[in-house]
C-alpha cells in the first residue's frame, strides 16, 4: 500500500531572492508539499500521533519561508530537512516552491524549483 499526503496551494508572501529589491518588496509565492509514509499505525488507531500532522507541515512551511534565501533550492531543501527531522516514518518528500510573477523583465507568470528526496 502507498500512503501519501498533500499539502496542495500553501500561499504566502516572502522575501526570497538575489535582487536587493527582492528582499525589499518581496513576493507572492505558493508551495506544494507531498510527503510519502508509512500510515498503517494511523489506519489501524485514528490517532494524530500516529500520522503525519499537516497542520505541523504547514508551520514548517511558514516557518522556513519566513527566513530570507537568495535561492528557492535553499527554501525548498530547508523544508525537507525539518520535515525529515520533525517525522521519522517519512519515506519520501517532494517539495515545490514558486515563486509569482518573478522579476523577469517579462510576462512570466511563475518560476519555481521541485526536489524530491
Amino acid at each position: 500500500m502507498i500512503n501519501i499526503i498533500s499539502l496542495k496551494n500553501i500561499r504566502l508572501y516572502a522575501y526570497h531572492g538575489c535582487l536587493l529589491e527582492e528582499a525589499q518588496i518581496g513576493s507572492e509565492y505558493r508551495v506544494d508539499v507531498t510527503i510519502q509514509a508509512n500510515f498503517q499505525a494511523s489506519i489501524d488507531t485514528d490517532e494524530l500521533s500516529d500520522t503525519i500532522d499537516y497542520v505541523h507541515i504547514n508551520r514548517i512551511v511558514k516557518e522556513q519561508m519566513a527566513i530570507r534565501s537568495k535561492l528557492l533550492e535553499n527554501v525548498a531543501g530547508r523544508i525537507i530537512k525539518q520535515i525529515k527531522s520533525d517525522f521519522q516514518q517519512v519515506e519520501r518528500v517532494e517539495v515545490e516552491v514558486a515563486k509569482i510573477n518573478p522579476p523577469l523583465g517579462g510576462d512570466v507568470e511563475a518560476v519555481s524549483i521541485k526536489i524530491i528526496d
